[in-house]
């Protein structure tokens, strides 16, 4: 079953899943939702460096300063750490995908500099912004999950996006009956929001 408050993984699910019903705006999350966590990754390897690892010897000196524990790697960890409370499985996974993210962006923004590196971030993110404000509305005709718990969206949206891809590729589900329960609760969110809309226009 779930877990409380912070780590309920079924509450997330379904708060997300209720602005992400539409097949082609899911797609385009599928598409675009890690790629603005990479480039997010990107930009933060330019932030202050917290601890050099290669000065302790766990890295060689040519990774320095690649590999350097920043807000970038804090950034990870947090998330890193959030998925894998929410679900061992498939958080663990996700977690070793932002950890994947973190290396290669780390190399990437070593490579492009600071005076390249925030404008390929910037387009990159104009880009994949614009497809998923297209994708709600256009297809899901509602506003973002940002809109209304700005922290969540941004917590559950590389997680949300994964989750999916994996039920739909292998019927993965965290639990026994997650899938029927969380698809029950986003039906009958939906509903509540159509009926308030109705409301509003009556």
């Amino acid at each position: 079953m779930g877990k409380p408050g912070l780590f309920d993984l079924e509450n997330h699910f379904a708060f997300y899943g209720a602005y992400h019903s539409n097949r082609i705006n899911i797609l385009l999350h599928t598409l675009f939702v890690w790629p603005i966590l990479f480039t997010t990754l990107v930009l933060l390897h330019f932030t202050p460096t917290i601890y050099d690892l290669s000065q302790a010897g766990f890295l060689p000196s040519g990774l320095n300063p690649i590999l350097v524990l920043n807000y970038g790697f804090v950034f990870t960890l947090i998330y890193g750490i959030f998925y894998v409370i929410l679900d061992k499985k498939a958080g663990s996974l996700a977690a070793l995908l932002c950890l994947a993210c973190w290396v290669g962006a780390s190399f990437l923004a070593a490579k492009f500099g600071y005076s390249l590196g925030w404008k390929v971030v910037l387009a990159t993110q104009l880009f994949c912004w614009t497809g998923q404000f297209i994708g709600h509305g256009v297809f899901e005709k509602r506003a973002p999950a940002l809109l209304d718990n700005l922290v969540q969206a941004f917590l559950m949206a590389p997680f949300f996006v994964l989750l999916e891809a994996l039920q739909s590729l292998f019927r993965y589900e965290p639990y026994p009956g997650f899938h029927a329960r969380v698809t029950a609760r986003v039906e009958a969110e939906i509903k509540e929001w159509k009926d308030k809309k109705q409301e509003k226009v009556s």
